[in-house]
């Protein structure tokens, strides 16, 4: 079943000559609300949407729900519903989210459509007809009772390590150990209750180890515009001659909701698959709906752009496996992926799996306005993978600073003025004031800042000419002006002058403040900013509108009601460990902290022995560094983000600073202790640690390495 389509995005236009450019933003699952978090990527997207527009370029944005899985199919049978009925219901609520924030959308689709299932099979053909599709038998967790293979998050059972009854088969709620379902005593399935069994299945991949593949994306890595991006592209490339890549398993067993795979009864496309065809399928929705070619779009030669905004925690599948699908199925490949930061609130990590997240929905219900959140996130976001934080105070303190302070009060100060005195027409001899032309001049380089998404420029630039405006108007003091009808003319200057700069100020937060613009441009009775407009001006044809209120400041009992409509979601990580583990938290301080008290045996001293049922208990794991930061406030601690095969990534700080720099250490493989548990840090949680060796005296040489495994080992493989 297709879900509705959008309406025609507000304000967007028809065929314009210029650039033509789709983009995206990765495709929220269907299986969850909106949170601020998501929104820093449909924001800054958004913003880059309506930069370009503003040029005359054919610009479409194009969305979708990513509605496929088994945790969809088995959330739409606990409510009693079909998975239609959930996905249709959950695309309503996002598609409210969406509009309450101004995110544009030409088109926000399913990926539970007519066009995505035509899509998706028509790519998986080529790639079969092209030998890049084949077979494998592969052994997994089964429900005897259900007759499905279960993912690790539908398997419970006793902690092996703590005991507690009914937790996850891959970690533990209440002491924080992570293991494999295996490990799990008395493991029961989810969805039936039944001890899972193990059975072995036919699966296909795509051959992304094809040495066609690798040559390929080692080529087109050098077109991201990302540093990082390339670097992370070409560690997980590896070197020339010793590729990396390991094949993909694209398919996943009946019962699950998808689309089944042409000529392979009861083996349906995985979800990562037909995800990412997904953008191409809202996208042919829209064609049919605008009379648009959507072979000229997509198919190689195309003289048309292609850019997808994506979180930094996905960027493997968009420049990996999404542009491989493409070369290799005869499609054209994006021209470019643009991956950001994580959000954290007052400097904690947002995880919708700790329920540490504030929703898009509660955020509007509290009565905040959402274009303060976009100016927030806009004064924080450059052209980097660099994680941005949402620190509530200065939220407040910026909003009401920026826009009501400076922004704001140019207009509320000049058009009564012009109101009662000059019947709301300004003096077109004004417009060629100094001031005003200075700030014509610096419109260009503020759109191209929005284009290079440097967004914290282009507003730390207008704000400075805010200041400069707000500097001009107190000089001139027009409230001083208008006490002797002599100075008429120097005030009928002073008002024309801040009105026109203002202006000119609203065109430059136009992207970020789309619906705040639509208010300036009916008070100030003008058509549509574009950049085009920096060149024109305010005339005195045309007298403006009575100013109304157009934003008010912050209020902090409006935060203080949004915290409290998020208190169950953002309740305390740093609760006490639970006492089973206090000798493993203890010790994990001394460790990271490097101790003088914790003891180190000397280099010829030999370790106590242990059995390997000791062995056992340590949960050792191949983890990717997807990340790695310098920790401010500490000399000797990393922060290092990893990916160790779970559905979200861990946090991990470790005392390696002495030998590695952050840059030297992303995209590489590592070994950590994956179960051991979780110590709250002054700077954060950490979720685990990483092993690494060192001679006695860590401060002489040879130095301190961290573990590597071969580059055949794959993030979430166990060390045995």
């Amino acid at each position: 079943m297709s879900a509705p389509a959008t309406d025609l995005a507000a304000g967007a236009s028809s065929v314009q000559s210029g650039r033509q450019i789709l983009v995206t933003s990765a495709l929220p699952y269907a299986n969850g609300q909106i949170h601020i978090g998501h929104l820093v990527e449909y924001i800054q997207t958004d913003i880059w949407v309506r930069a370009l527009r503003m040029h005359g370029h054919e610009v479409y944005y194009v969305g979708a729900d990513d509605t496929h899985g088994t945790p969809v199919m088995l959330r739409a049978e606990k409510e009693g519903l079909t998975p239609q009925q959930l996905i249709a219901r959950v695309w309503q609520e996002h598609k409210r989210d969406f509009d309450s924030f101004g995110v544009s959308f030409d088109n926000y689709y399913s990926t539970d459509s007519d066009e995505n299932r035509v899509l998706s099979e028509s790519v998986y053909l080529a790639l079969k007809e092209a030998g890049f599709i084949e077979t494998r038998d592969i052994e997994q967790a089964y429900d005897p009772v259900k007759n499905m293979f279960l993912p690790d998050r539908f398997i419970k059972g006793e902690c092996p390590k703590c005991g507690a009854k009914d937790q996850y088969g891959d970690s533990c709620e209440v002491c924080g150990s992570t293991y494999a379902p295996t490990d799990l005593k008395n493991p029961y399935s989810v969805v039936s209750g039944a001890t899972p069994i193990r059975k072995t299945s036919t699966h296909y991949f795509f051959r992304l180890s094809d040495p066609r593949c690798e040559t390929f994306l080692r080529s087109w890595v050098a077109g991201l515009a990302q540093p990082e991006a390339t670097n992370k592209m070409r560690e997980w490339l590896g070197d020339a001659g010793e590729s990396k890549l390991a094949d993909w398993d694209i398919s996943r067993d009946a019962p699950y909701f998808g689309f089944e795979i042409p000529g392979a009864p009861g083996k349906y496309f995985y979800v990562w698959l037909d995800a990412p065809v997904g953008y191409y399928a809202s996208f042919k929705n829209l064609c049919e709906q605008r009379g648009l070619n959507f072979d000229d779009w997509v198919k190689p030669g195309s003289k048309t752009e292609q850019y997808h905004f994506i979180g930094k925690d996905i960027l493997y599948f968009h420049t990996l496996f999404w542009p491989a699908m493409l070369e290799f199925s005869g499609h054209r490949t994006p021209t470019n992926v643009f991956a950001h930061g994580f959000l954290t609130v007052d400097g904690a990590k947002m995880s919708k799996s700790r329920g540490t997240f504030i929703t898009a929905e509660s955020y509007v219900s509290t009565g905040l306005n959402p274009e303060w959140l976009r100016y927030y996130f806009a004064a924080k976001l450059n052209s980097t993978m660099e994680d941005l934080d949402l620190n509530l105070e200065d939220f407040q303190a910026r909003v009401n600073s920026d826009l009501v302070g400076k922004y704001i009060n140019i207009a509320s100060r000049a058009a009564g003025f012009l109101i009662k005195r000059f019947e709301g027409r300004v003096q077109d001899s004004a417009m060629n004031h100094p001031l005003i032309e200075q700030m014509r001049a610096a419109i260009p380089q503020i759109a191209a800042h929005y284009e290079a998404r440097e967004y914290s420029r282009a507003l730390r630039q207008t704000m400075e000419l805010a200041d400069a405006v707000n500097a001009y108007v107190d000089t001139a003091k027009p409230w001083e002006q208008a006490k002797d009808a002599a100075n008429a003319v120097a005030l009928h200057e002073t008002c024309s002058v801040s009105l026109e700069a203002f202006r000119l100020l609203s065109l430059a937060l136009k992207p970020v403040l789309p619906q705040l613009a639509e208010g300036v441009e009916q008070f100030l009775a003008i058509a549509p900013l574009t950049w085009a407009d920096a060149g024109r001006a305010l005339s005195s044809q045309q007298p403006i509108n009575a100013y109304k209120h157009l934003m008010t400041r912050v209020d902090p009992k409006q935060i203080e009601a949004l915290l409290a409509a998020n208190r169950d979601s953002l309740q305390a990580t740093d609760a006490p460990a639970a006492t089973a583990n206090a000798a493993n938290a203890a010790d994990a301080n001394k460790k990271s902290k490097g101790s003088k008290e914790a003891k180190k045996p000397a280099a010829d001293e030999t370790p106590e022995t242990i059995s390997i049922d000791d062995f056992a208990k340590i949960d050792l794991r191949v983890a990717l560094i997807v990340d790695c930061n310098i920790v401010e406030g500490s000399d000797k601690l990393l922060q290092l983000t990893l990916d160790v095969g779970e559905e979200k990534t861990r946090n991990v700080f470790s005392g390696i600073r002495s030998a590695y720099k952050p840059e030297d250490l992303k995209g590489k493989l590592t070994v950590m202790v994956a179960n051991l548990a979780p110590r709250k840090m002054k700077f954060g949680l950490s979720e685990g640690m990483v092993l690494a060796a060192s001679s006695a005296d860590e401060k002489a040489e040879p130095g301190l390495y961290i573990l590597e495994p071969h580059s055949g080992a794959k993030p979430g493989m166990r060390v045995r």
